[in-house]
């Protein structure tokens, strides 16, 4: 045998080779190639992962000291802004909606006309830590916050409802008024020894 026709068998074994290669019948090919998805086939989707739900929000969740302060000092800002520009409908719109049902911008200029010509700055209020003059207490899903600022000469008496609407506590009630500071009796203060 020469060399010549031995490359020549060689060339046409490969060839066999690869033309049966080529032509194996379905059945006897891999399993994993058999289950695989065709070429242009969409590919599976897979479940999104879970995500844990958010907690739900408390119906009524009691405030601590400082968003206590937070809620009085809002009302305090605003009033004190209405009094100012005689416009109380940011007042009116930062509300409850059953305050808003029974006070119009004109009502509460009326409500505020002697506070308003008494021109007490109640910015001042801003600047201190309003003092309890009763435990505040949620009920009905609405918060009493009853109170002073003790401004010289003339202190600001605060009493305050607020109703807890879609997450936030908004205004349901107000009655803000200057008063004497000597009878107002902060809560669980001593009480206060009168010599004569």
């Amino acid at each position: 045998m020469n060399l010549r026709f031995a490359n020549g068998i060689v060339a046409l074994m490969l060839a066999g080779i690869l033309t049966s290669a080529a032509t194996v019948p379905a059945h006897s090919q891999n399993r994993s190639t058999r289950n695989a998805p065709a070429p242009n086939a969409p590919a599976p989707t897979l479940p999104a992962p879970a995500v844990p739900a958010p907690p739900p929000v408390s119906a009524t969740p009691i405030p601590n000291s400082l968003e206590l302060s937070k809620l009085v000092w809002s009302i305090m800002a605003a009033v004190d802004h209405a009094n100012i520009s005689g416009n109380y409908s940011v007042l009116r719109d930062i509300s409850a909606p059953g305050f808003q049902a029974n006070n119009d911008s004109a009502t509460l200029a009326q409500i505020f006309a002697s506070l308003r010509q008494s021109r007490i700055d109640l910015s001042n209020t801003l600047l201190l830590t309003p003092t309890f003059t009763a435990t505040p207490r949620i009920q009905n899903g609405v918060i009493q916050l009853q109170g002073f600022f003790g401004l010289r000469p003339t202190a600001i008496n605060f009493n305050l409802l607020f109703q807890w609407i879609n997450g936030k506590w908004r205004l349901f009630g107000v009655s803000i008024n200057e008063r004497s500071l000597e009878p107002i009796q902060p809560v669980n203060s001593p009480p206060s020894v009168r010599t004569r």
